[in-house]
């Protein structure tokens, strides 16, 4: 079931403003009610608010012969003190999966170690995670924001990766400078993830979704693969997974499909079940509120589904969904 084009499109900029708004999230967050039928919506695709509800998760999903990454959620933070303990977060989750040997990686937004309060913050945080991480043979993984922060986030990645090779970079199709800048980042090391991009961005500088974005999207990954670069091809989109498997582009070793914890585990399923290496992308942390709207932006029919999850009154756990 799928709503109107018109409407669907509304919809999805509402929900992604509304999203950004602080005093919705504040009343969210300050009313038990709401917050506990929020979370049983949210669980679906948050695996909790515990580093161990990650990794519990991730341990479960390799045993099903699946990769994961796992992320701490969390964007936007102005304080540099919040800074300093998701920074102090992110090397326990690096310890922990390093130590445990799990076939995961570590992935974060540099605006939640301090890219909003200082370039240099972010970093410093970075350049530590990074040597914490190649230390026990983790590989990180740097998120696309806001079109905003692009030009700092490439900036940053660019210098660290000279010297850690260990982290990757995610780049949005949905941005019109995007094959510039997969073109600036050629004989770098890292691996490059290729999504769609979930931020609401002016017109003039975004591809809405239609074909035309899903073309940009191949070409991209192609691009990507022909540089020789690792590629982790982030997306749900049936007709772009059937087109790069009629190319023939996964038969490359340098070649995976990451997709999201709780969306589409049958397609995962599918595509693992055929050989196709597939990672899975968890979170965990009490940013949920954010995450859950832009899981239902990004696809509305998921609505209804969360209308479901909240009157089930039980926690969902996506991973049983998952063969």
């Amino acid at each position: 079931m799928h709503l109107g084009s018109e409407l669907d499109k509304s919809f999805t900029a509402a929900l992604k403003t509304i999203a950004r708004r602080a005093d919705l999230k504040s009343y969210v967050e300050s009313t038990p009610q709401l917050k506990h039928v929020l979370q049983l919506a949210a669980a679906r695709y948050v695996t909790g608010e515990a580093r161990q509800d990650g990794l519990d998760a991730a341990a479960k999903l390799i045993a099903k012969g699946y990769a994961t990454s796992i992320e701490y959620i969390g964007e936007n933070t102005a304080d540099a003190t919040a800074c300093e303990a998701a920074a102090r977060e992110l090397l326990a989750l690096i310890h922990e999966v390093g130590q445990n040997e799990v076939s995961a990686r570590v992935s974060f937004d540099l605006s939640h170690i301090g890219l909003l309060l200082d370039t240099e913050l972010a970093y410093s945080h970075l350049m530590n995670l990074a040597h914490q991480a190649q230390k026990t043979g983790v590989e990180l993984f740097i998120s696309m924001e806001e079109s905003s922060k692009t030009d700092r986030i490439l900036s940053i990645y660019k210098r660290a990766v000279l010297t850690y090779p260990n982290i990757g970079i995610t780049l949005q199709a949905q941005l019109i400078r995007t094959p510039q800048d997969l073109a600036a980042l050629h004989g770098t090391p890292g691996r490059i993830r290729i999504v769609k991009g979930a931020y609401q961005e002016p017109d003039d500088c975004m591809i809405p979704r239609s074909s035309e974005l899903n073309q940009r999207f191949v070409e991209l990954v192609e691009s990507v693969i022909r540089h020789g670069h690792y590629v982790s091809i982030a997306t749900h989109d049936a007709f772009i997974i059937e087109e790069l498997l009629d190319q023939e582009w996964l038969s490359n070793s340098n070649v995976e499909f990451e997709m999201l914890y709780g969306i589409r585990p049958d397609l995962s399923s599918k595509l693992k079940a055929a050989g196709y290496p597939i990672r899975i992308y968890l979170t965990y942390g009490h940013e949920w509120y954010l995450y859950l709207c832009h899981r239902i932006a990004e696809y509305p029919p998921n609505l209804f589904q969360a209308v479901i999850d909240t009157v089930s009154n039980e926690k969902v756990e996506s991973v049983q969904a998952y063969a």
